[in-house]
């Protein structure tokens, strides 16, 4: 099987420039050197860019289980909106945070973050490797850098504050103090995104501070993983073509009726749950809003949107190894690259039970028990 090179992996500017084979992770500063560090695989993108099925056939060829980073997937009863992985799509591969909460819960990234890490050290228990995979550019920067979120206390008053105004001048009015306070931070929050964008005017209000330069220190933290960060992109048209094609199929997969279903439950705009692309547009039609043509231009033009602002987000992103579907020949070209360099983690983390006095005899005689132990009676 033939395999191109991607053309695309500038560690250090994180821009698509120089031919380059991919990410040294011992000369990535991020990374770190200390053998101690456990691994970590993080394969992402833009949406409908086509991580699912790569991710499972990675997981499987080097032994691993996914942690999704998705900020939908989390929801029972959202399966179709959120293009949530299917059980036949998965494979046998064990998937991490999907369907944990109900709809009724919020879901933010201090959760994600603590439950995250709750699985990679379950995963890494087992001598496997942690995979996570999903497009929310923050979930993942919290967990690679660990990121501390407990420097203030929460002030309900002011968040109650807050989100009253919000719901009494409307998500854009909101956005417009943000703007004031912090132009930075409200470059890089939609204002549809009004968690973040409560959070980020109650850390200006309790701080006097910018939550865009508290960012920017935290992501100058030393990485807690050895890792490889993957970015899978591809042509913009091309993208944008599977995007309208994802969302067709999604209302011939029954997207109207599973909104229909969580509205009679009770679910409603007011809802973490019910900002997700597609769920807002398709409540606000079954709400009377607009009709259903209007609502599917606007879940399509809104994820070619959210797609451009995902991809803005990586570029920032520091020792990224772009994967650009375009300079690879196929499918298989891809996933023998990415497995050629999980087969370093792998290494790696034998090499961390030397550092711990663990000879590779004793883990081979481990890893073997431990398949015997899965053994039937």
């Amino acid at each position: 099987m033939e395999k191109i090179q991607p053309s695309a992996c500038s560690v250090a500017n994180n821009e698509k420039g120089s031919p380059d084979t991919g990410l040294n992770i011992q000369n990535c500063p991020s990374a770190g050197s200390a053998p101690s560090k456990p691994p970590l695989v993080i394969l992402t993108g833009p949406t409908a860019v086509g991580k699912t099925a790569l991710s499972v056939a990675l997981a499987k060829a080097v032994n691993g289980e996914i942690i999704s980073a998705d900020s939908m997937q989390v929801y029972r009863r959202m399966d179709v909106g959120s293009a949530k992985v299917r059980n036949e799509e998965m494979q046998g591969i064990r998937h991490h945070l999907i369907d944990v909460l109900n709809p009724d819960e919020d879901f933010n990234v201090v959760l994600f973050q603590k439950l995250a890490k709750e699985a990679i050290s379950d995963i890494l228990s087992r001598h496997k490797i942690p995979i996570l995979v999903g497009g929310t550019g923050f979930y993942i920067q919290s967990v690679l850098y660990d990121i501390d979120f407990t420097e203030h206390a929460e002030d309900t008053s002011l968040r109650n504050r807050l989100e009253e105004y919000a719901r009494t001048n409307g998500a854009h009015a909101l956005h417009e103090l943000l703007v004031q306070a912090d132009p930075k931070a409200a470059e890089e929050i939609h204002e549809n995104n009004v968690k973040r964008v409560i959070r980020a005017l109650e850390y200006h209000e309790q701080t006097g501070g910018k939550i865009s330069a508290h960012n920017e220190a935290q992501h100058k933290r030393d990485a807690a993983y050895r890792f490889y960060y993957f970015v899978l992109t591809d042509d913009r048209a091309k993208l944008y073509e599977r995007i309208d094609r994802r969302v067709d199929q999604m209302l011939k997969d029954g997207l109207v009726e599973e909104v229909k279903g969580l509205q009679q439950e009770g679910c409603h705009r007011g809802m973490v749950s019910m900002q997700g692309l597609g769920y807002k547009e398709i409540l606000a039609y079954l709400e009377g809003e607009y009709d259903l043509e209007r609502a599917v231009y606007l879940i399509k033009r809104d994820t070619r949107h959210f797609a451009k602002r995902q991809l803005t987000w990586f570029r920032r992103e520091k020792c990224v190894t772009w994967v650009d579907r375009q300079d690879f020949a196929d499918e298989n070209s891809i996933l023998q690259f990415l497995i050629t360099k999980a087969e370093e983690l792998k290494q790696m983390m034998q090499d961390m039970y030397t550092a711990m006095g663990i000879s590779p005899e004793v883990y081979e005689y481990g890893e073997q028990t431990l398949v015997s132990l899965k053994r039937p009676v």
